[in-house]
């Protein structure tokens, strides 16, 4: 080919590029603008987003894997080969002005359009409705008392389901990860019929095939907009398996903000009523409790700690060992990056989101639990 037509073909190829990063900034730029329009992202999560997402995730259950993790995997390969011959077309061209812009074009048109894609498709969720305020549910300061009370009350959820979960020759829980998933397509039929705005398709949560890799970077589950997709971590400790599946599942049904996904998930499960989910539920709903509580008042929180059988805490050590054995930069950085994620879209708690499902927990079960004390 003759420079006039190499010239051409690159003015082509940039031309895609431009009008792909154009409308990218456009719509990331839309978003920015609109974040404070409560009724725009309320109606784009409510007539757009929700729709996409519900048949997104009709179509990616109809592979046994996580299409998520194959996406994200043939990307991180495309990448890593188009930026190898691209340095390659570098040394050996004597045109490296050109061909610097095209790569650098390439890759930001693809960053920007992945970018925008998560905007719409993600972002908006956390600028409309949120459960809360789709559910009607109280989400109010407690006090400790009613604190203690709840805790106290999840304590003995604990123990009772901890005897109704299979357990390894160490005395540790031993869920069926596959069993979880198989079940997780029914998980929410019950409470979605009290709330609708969390019907959506009864699809599976996905198991995720290099689970190690997400715990060295500290993550147990992630959502995939682009595939409305749970997926989950095969690799940590089953004790709290099944409560990430409903926390990933939450996601799926458009519960954006951390918090109200772990209430979201201790709700479900136990309105499910199996032992499995049962169990890991309470665990997850006793660990934020306690944290609250240990920062409150630390006698009481002493004194509920105390009343844990010893199979709770055998899961919790165990949780515990497997953990500490990814700390390292790796984790650190992640947690970093995630932490700024959640800055970016106005979750000011950061990581600590996670334990803001306290305030909804206790004014949801403090009457069944003042009940039985």
């Amino acid at each position: 080919m003759n420079k006039t037509g190499t010239e051409k073909s690159l003015l082509r190829a940039a031309l895609g590029r431009h009008i792909l990063l154009l409308i990218s900034g456009a719509v990331i730029l839309l978003h920015l603008l609109t974040r404070r329009s409560y009724a725009f992202n309320r109606w784009l999560s409510t007539f757009f987003v929700r729709p996409v997402h519900r048949a997104l995730s009709r179509v990616s259950a109809l592979a046994p894997f996580s299409v998520a993790e194959a996406l994200i995997g043939l990307a991180a390969v495309g990448l890593l080969v188009y930026i190898t011959l691209s340095t390659i077309r570098l040394i050996r061209r004597p045109e490296k002005g050109r061909q610097v812009y095209i790569m650098l074009l390439t890759l930001s048109s693809f960053g920007f359009a992945v970018y925008a894609g998560f905007c719409l498709l993600w972002g908006v969720y956390y600028y409309g409705d949120d459960f809360a305020a789709r559910s009607g549910l109280r989400n109010e300061p407690v006090s400790v008392q009613e604190l203690q009370t709840v805790t106290a009350y999840f304590a003995s959820l604990c123990n009772e389901y901890a005897e109704a979960v299979p357990r390894d020759e160490a005395g540790c829980c031993a869920t069926d990860r596959a069993a979880v998933l198989v079940k997780s397509q029914e998980l929410y039929t019950q409470t979605a019929r009290r709330y609708p705005c969390l019907s959506a398709p009864a699809v599976r949560a996905k198991g995720v095939f290099f689970s190690r890799i997400m715990s060295y970077t500290d993550f147990t589950g992630f959502f995939f907009p682009f595939t409305a997709e749970a997926n989950v971590n095969m690799d940590f400790p089953p004790a709290l398996f099944a409560a990430t599946v409903a926390h990933e599942l939450a996601h799926q049904r458009g519960v954006a903000k951390e918090q109200e996904a772990n209430f979201c998930a201790v709700l479900a499960s136990l309105d499910y009523g199996d032992p499995d989910y049962c169990y890991s539920a309470c665990l997850l709903a006793y660990t934020h409790l306690g944290n609250a509580l240990h920062d409150a008042d630390y006698e009481a929180w002493r004194a509920i700690y105390d009343t844990l059988s010893e199979p709770v805490l055998r899961d919790f050590a165990q949780s515990r060992a497997y953990w500490q054995q990814f700390e390292t930069p790796v984790q650190s950085v992640s947690n970093v990056l995630y932490e700024s994620f959640l800055y970016s879209y106005d979750q000011n708690l950061g990581l600590r989101s996670y334990g803001a499902c306290v305030d909804l927990l206790v004014n949801y079960y403090d009457e069944i639990a003042s009940g039985l004390s």
